[in-house]
Parts: C-alpha cells; sequence; structure tokens
C-alpha cells in the first residue's frame, strides 16, 4: 500500500469511527447527531434530556485510539492532511469542546470508548495519554454526563488515585 492510499484508509477509518460513535451514543442517549459544520473543532452533539426537563448539550471530538489519545486539534489527517488553510493547531479544552471520545476498535470488531473530559487537559500535562493509562475513562459514561463539571471530574480522578497535575 503506497502512502496515498494509507492516508485514504485512514480518512476512511476517522469519518466511520465518528458514525459508529454516533451510534452507540444514539441508543443510550437518543438525540446525537455529526456535526456538518467543517471548521468546528467537535464531531458531535449530545442533547440529553435532564431530570428538571432542561437539555444538556455536550460536544465531543472523536479520536480514533489505537494505542494512545491524542489532545491536539486543527490538523488533518489522512488523504488530506497536506491542505492549507487559516487553521492553526491547538490543544482541546473547554473553548472547543467539552469531551474527547478516544475510539479504540478492538480485533474482535468491537470499540471501547475513553471519555476524557477537556476540563482534565491542562492537568494531564502533556497532549495525548496512552490507552493503557486512561482505564478510568474506558466506557465511563459518567465521565461523558459530567463533562464539564470540573468539581466533580477531579473528585472522581482523585478518589481513583489517577495523577492529575496542578494548574
Amino acid at each position: 500500500m503506497d502512502r496515498s492510499d494509507i492516508g485514504r484508509q485512514a480518512s476512511v477509518e476517522g469519518f466511520a469511527h465518528e458514525h459508529i460513535i454516533v451510534g452507540l451514543l444514539m441508543k443510550k442517549y437518543q438525540n446525537v447527531s455529526l456535526v456538518d459544520l467543517p471548521l468546528s473543532p467537535y464531531d458531535i452533539i449530545i442533547v440529553r434530556k435532564l431530570s428538571n426537563g432542561s437539555e444538556d448539550i455536550i460536544r465531543a471530538q472523536v479520536k480514533t485510539s489505537k494505542k494512545c489519545i491524542n489532545f491536539i486539534g486543527g490538523t488533518r489527517g489522512g488523504v488530506d492532511r497536506e491542505y492549507k488553510s487559516n487553521v492553526k493547531t491547538y490543544i482541546q479544552s473547554p473553548e472547543t469542546s467539552d469531551v474527547i471520545v478516544g475510539l479504540n476498535p478492538l480485533k474482535d470488531g468491537s470499540f471501547d470508548m475513553y471519555f476524557i473530559p477537556t476540563v482534565l487537559i491542562k492537568r494531564l500535562g502533556t497532549k495525548s495519554k496512552s490507552i493503557k493509562s486512561m482505564e478510568l475513562f474506558k466506557n465511563n459514561y459518567e465521565m461523558l454526563e459530567n463533562c464539564k463539571n470540573e468539581e466533580f471530574i477531579i473528585q472522581r480522578c482523585n478518589d481513583s488515585g489517577f495523577k492529575l497535575y496542578e494548574v
């Protein structure tokens, strides 16, 4: 497989993984959609109905995560990685999205999802983390549902012994 075929396959996998996550989350939350805005810093919107009748809107950025979860945005992957634009790379934060969803495709055809609240990114002290070090976030819907509640997320990390840095 030549370089352009590898890039094309990576691009196809990225789009497919966005659709897979939407499907999985739609089964649980119903009101989930891909964002059809090419310059948006997030890929998916999740609208959760809360017990008081109000709605909570969560902006999710999807990352294919085979070995690590990358917290960088603004770059292109796959076949289109050489394009030029005014978009600059950035580290994900609550200003750009609420949660990163790392999708790890498993050998048996199933998937693990890692829900990394962006309120933690600065406290992780790095631009990516290995999926092995992120077990606390694996398929942890509590992290997704509370991704904007920094106090809650930090308390859960502290309770589990997950290492965070002071900001």
